[in-house]
């Protein structure tokens, strides 16, 4: 990726310039010194209007076929070098852009690194989200202490998600909002300022742009999927549980498909609010879009469900239910849903 602190083009030419331009006018002041140095009266006859100049032969000859040719020459610049610069001039803030981005997702990336990370920060900074997240996002653990029903503390081994495919999952504004607030109830705190965290928006853009350049493709996505096969069961486990079952997430799973971040599946729920098999697969292929009613008075998640500072989050969607059209086949998303329909 390009260097954080970089020079762009423009900005190397700019430097040239300005250095150009202080050398010359020192050349010219110590030139000027230098000659203001001849003794009282001789600027009469220094002076250009003072000196005996060419005579019209020399002024219509070489003179001014130098000063021809240099004008043709110049024209002949012009008319190259204007069509050569418009070239450009259509592709110019696209990669204007792709250059804001990879900027930006270089930043994401030290943001990303350990906090102890001797890599140096660039003035960014190190936030640690490697640390429970992965080097490269691919996913990892971490220690998190629960409150058993009867209030006693007990610390578990978190299986933390991998952010290679959350892209895929969700829009790029709800991994911001999930930043920005985090989750409640998991190790997974608010960054964002706006949610009590040490992050700027800036700063949650940038790692926004990071994880766009570590997602998987479609292809790879699918590729990890087909471990599974049509295996509803061994699908709902790899991708649904971690919200819909509790204690998945540090290994020890109670009823399957009973609830946790995400809604109780079992007992018919999922007939009584879908009660075409069809509504519910689409529901998994596109997700639950922001503020839009699915299946029998369901909801898209508005926002997460907390406060901060006395102010209850009113903006964005807070990562409720994913879409999983690009991750996994429609034959394992109808596995899922008649796995889902018999729990």
């Amino acid at each position: 990726m390009t260097p954080v602190l970089a020079l762009s083009t423009p900005q190397k030419l700019g430097a040239v310039f300005s250095v150009a331009l202080v050398v010359g006018w020192a050349v010219f002041i110590v030139a000027h010194t230098v000659r203001s140095g001849q003794r009282p009266g001789t600027e009469v006859e220094l002076a250009p209007n003072r000196k005996p100049y060419l005579d019209d032969e020399q002024l219509e000859g070489p003179k001014l076929e130098r000063a021809l040719g240099l004008a043709l020459f110049m024209l002949i610049i012009i008319a190259i070098g204007l069509p050569l610069y418009w070239v450009g001039e259509p592709t110019r803030q696209a990669h204007a852009q792709v250059g804001f981005n990879n900027r930006a997702a270089e930043r994401g990336r030290i943001l990303f690194q350990p906090a102890d990370s001797p890599e140096p920060t660039h003035n960014v900074g190190h936030f640690g989200c490697a640390t429970c997240h992965g080097s490269i996002g691919q996913g990892g653990s971490t220690t998190y202490t629960i409150t058993t029903p009867l209030g006693a503390p007990v610390q578990v081994t978190w299986k933390v998600p991998a952010l290679d495919t959350v892209l895929l999952r969700f829009t790029p504004d709800t991994v911001k909002t999930i930043l920005t607030y985090g989750r409640k109830n998991t190790p997974m705190p608010a960054w964002g300022v706006a949610g009590g965290g040490p992050m700027n928006d800036q700063q949650i853009g940038d790692l926004v742009a990071y994880l766009q350049s570590i997602q998987l493709t479609p292809a790879q996505a699918l590729a990890q999927a087909a471990q599974y096969g049509t295996d509803g069961a061994a699908l709902f486990d790899a991708y649904c549980a971690r919200c819909h079952t509790k204690g998945w997430s540090f290994g020890q799973s109670e009823l399957q498909g009973g609830g946790a971040y995400g809604p109780n599946l079992t007992n018919g729920s999922e007939l009584r609010q879908f009660p075409l098999p069809k509504d519910q697969v689409d529901f998994i292929t596109k997700g639950a879009e922001f503020g839009q009613p699915y299946g029998t008075r369901g909801i898209g998640q508005m926002c997460p469900a907390q406060e901060v500072g006395g102010l209850t989050c009113t903006a964005g969607p807070g990562g409720g239910m994913p879409k999983f059209d690009v991750m996994l086949t429609p034959a394992q998303i109808q596995a899922i849903v008649d796995y889902e329909r018999g729990l």
